[in-house]
């Protein structure tokens, strides 16, 4: 068995994480970083024809992938960090993720509930729309390129097959026929057609289906044949594979296998929308009913009174869910960091320079000023609990990346919020300044015109 290096280029491995047919990744750490890495060595073939031929498919998949990975910043995307090639080999530096491939979660055996697969899939959604908006098809989408940890965060990886579709098909070189693992390929894919972001949803519900029934749609004993039902039969059921899993749930995953494309989901943003619409539709175990007391207590808050329960589902998954106790510093004035939250129980204080401005409870926002300055992003107030404190933490790159509908609606609630707190500050600063002249009367005269009418006048220069 082949031995594993000390070192990569410059980094030092510390161990080997996975190996496949061309590649081996190893976890390792650069000597000016404390942070792991993952590292994935292509070794090239031998000079034959044949070993040339595959060569040059390395090399183009992994220069594919290099330029793909500079336009994508994505939290559930993985991030790399560069490619390098070597006479005899090639690698790829990327983020480290402690998680497994899908592909564990595919069989019967380890199916996962109905919930959970919701989670990941909606992640995916996400993650795949945000890359088409930067013209970026993956093509390849199955649960060997989807890793997953314990608490279901979410990576895609492997975007070496991706569609550059900003660029002409003839001198795209990221363009190959025929490419993609075939059981999770969309027949327009399979007829060599023109591909969009749809593709890619179908295949995305097929790895849904996978994990939900614990068995792929279409199975065959020939690719020919393999190739046929997905053109041309309809998928099964999944209530009738899995009872378990809801009407809803089937109909979601129906429309997404859509051989028409226009009867397919038009983007990841639409499929997730449908996902959150059944996640609240399900009842699951124990971790479901932990998830339904936090909705509740979102859809309690005058915060998010304008949102309907889809858009606050998509609120529950963009965000943090934040316990502290009492006398934790939350927000430092001056901090850079653009992360705000939405108070649910407690209170908390705000201050200025060690002086008490106000003091706020449940169904506001706090440490919002670093995201709404958009010159200088830092924070003009500092933040304390006053007793134990229950948040959700907003990220603005999670919340750039939520529906038109989610954004549109809490911006409102912010403007609203900020407006009311500010005329609250206006009024105590108002106690301590000199009494204002009334309009059009001498400033010994306030109090008997408070309630004439506003004198408006023109005034040269």
């Amino acid at each position: 068995m082949e031995q594993t290096p000390a070192t990569v280029g410059e980094y030092r491995i510390v161990r080997e994480v996975g190996r496949g047919a061309t590649a081996t990744v190893y976890e390792a750490i650069h000597p000016k970083q404390s942070r792991p890495v993952a590292v994935k060595l292509i070794r090239f073939g031998d000079e034959s024809r044949d070993g040339t031929q595959m060569n040059r498919r390395l090399l183009k998949l992994l220069r594919a992938e290099d330029a793909v990975a500079r336009r994508l910043d994505h939290p559930n995307i993985i991030r790399i960090h560069e490619v390098l090639f070597e006479p005899e080999q090639a690698y790829v530096v990327m983020e480290y993720f402690p998680g497994m491939t899908l592909e564990r979660f595919c069989g019967f055996e380890h199916r996962l509930p109905e919930h959970r697969v919701i989670g990941i899939i909606f992640k995916c959604c996400m993650a795949l729309d945000y890359a088409y908006r930067q013209g970026i098809v993956h093509r390849d989408i199955k649960p060997a390129n989807i890793l997953v940890d314990e608490n279901d965060d979410v990576r895609i990886t492997d975007f070496g097959l991706a569609l550059n579709i900003n660029k002409k098909v003839e001198s795209d070189s990221t363009f190959i026929m025929g490419v993609g693992s075939p059981a999770y390929m969309s027949p327009e894919q399979i007829k060599n057609y023109p591909l969009n972001q749809k593709t890619d949803i179908y295949s995305l519900g097929v790895v849904m289906f996978h994990l939900l029934a614990g068995r792929l749609p279409f199975r065959a004993v020939n690719p020919a044949q393999l190739v046929y039902k997905i053109i041309n039969t309809d998928p099964p059921s999944v209530v009738q594979l899995n009872p378990d899993v809801s009407e809803q749930m089937d109909a979601v995953i129906r429309k997404a296998m859509e051989k028409d494309l226009y009867s397919r989901y038009k983007n990841g943003a639409e499929f997730a929308k449908d996902l959150s619409a059944v996640r609240y539709k399900i009842v699951d175990d124990g971790d479901a009913r932990f998830d339904t007391s936090r909705f509740s207590m979102l859809r309690k808050q005058a915060f998010f009174t304008e949102f309907d329960d889809i858009a606050l589902w998509e609120m529950l998954r963009i965000s943090g869910w934040r316990k502290v106790g009492a006398r934790v510093q939350l927000v430092s004035e001056g901090d850079t960091e653009q992360r705000f939250g939405v108070l649910l129980e407690g209170r908390v204080e705000l201050s200025v320079k060690g002086r008490r401005v106000m003091e706020i409870g449940p169904g506001t926002i706090f440490g919002e000023l670093a995201w709404l300055d958009s010159a200088k992003h830092r924070q003009t107030m500092s933040v304390v609990s006053l007793e134990p404190v229950v948040y959700i933490e907003i990220n603005p790159s999670a919340l750039a990346l939520a529906t038109d509908e989610v954004r549109e609606t809490f911006h409102r609630e912010v403007a609203g919020v900020v407006a009311r707190r500010l005329g609250e500050l206006a009024a105590v600063y108002a106690e301590r300044c000199q009494t204002a002249p009334a309009v059009g009367g001498s400033p010994g005269a306030a109090a008997s015109h408070a309630t004439s009418k506003f004198d408006l006048r023109l005034v040269d220069d």
